[in-house]
């Protein structure tokens, strides 16, 4: 660049144009991948939408093993909470549920036998990490290649392809590249 160009660029720094959709939805090749394009990627990106826990919660029912899932939610959702009593009372509700010997949905992890609720006394965001990263991996070498291969997945797959392909989303994207590539 010149000296010139380099004060215009500075002045006037280049303008990014980004194109939309009749939805204002960004038309590029850069779009975010999603629904069942963004669950095959990974676990945690399944996990993130929640159409995609709900799909998964529906194919680890049918494998009897959701409490998994929940537990893991459960635990995410323990690490926002807020207050002594709150985590408490949670930490207990958690214990009760997942890990008791005499839980309703008791998860499967390693050193199971030794926890008791004596954990629940000094409770910390973080307290379950240990065993929501084994159900974590649990889930992830184990039912979630098997979700990507079930009809409850494929199925959505495949209604999501039919819409995209359906008359109405054509019909938006022939008026939007008529639109900009006049």
């Amino acid at each position: 660049l010149s000296w010139g160009e380099a004060l215009l660029l500075s002045v006037f720094p280049p303008i990014r144009l980004e194109i939309n959709d009749s939805e204002g939805h960004p038309s590029s090749s850069h779009q975010t991948l999603k629904g069942t394009s963004k669950w095959a990627t990974s676990l945690e990106s399944l996990l993130e939408d929640p159409e995609g826990v709900k799909r998964f919660r529906e194919f680890l029912k049918k494998e009897f093993s959701e409490e998994n899932v929940l537990f893991w939610l459960a635990c995410e959702e323990f690490k926002k909470t807020q207050g002594k009593k709150q985590m408490q009372e949670k930490a207990k509700e958690i214990y009760m549920t997942f890990l008791s010997s005499k839980a309703s949905s008791q998860v499967n992890v390693e050193g199971q036998s030794r926890l008791s609720e004596t954990i629940l006394e000094t409770p910390h965001p973080l307290m379950f990490q240990k065993l929501q990263d084994q159900i974590f991996n649990l889930m992830k070498y184990d039912s979630y290649s098997r979700f990507l291969k079930s009809d409850i997945f494929l199925n959505h797959k495949k209604s999501e392809e039919q819409e995209e392909n359906s008359p109405e989303a054509q019909t938006a994207a022939k008026r939007a590249s008529r639109i900009y590539n006049t």
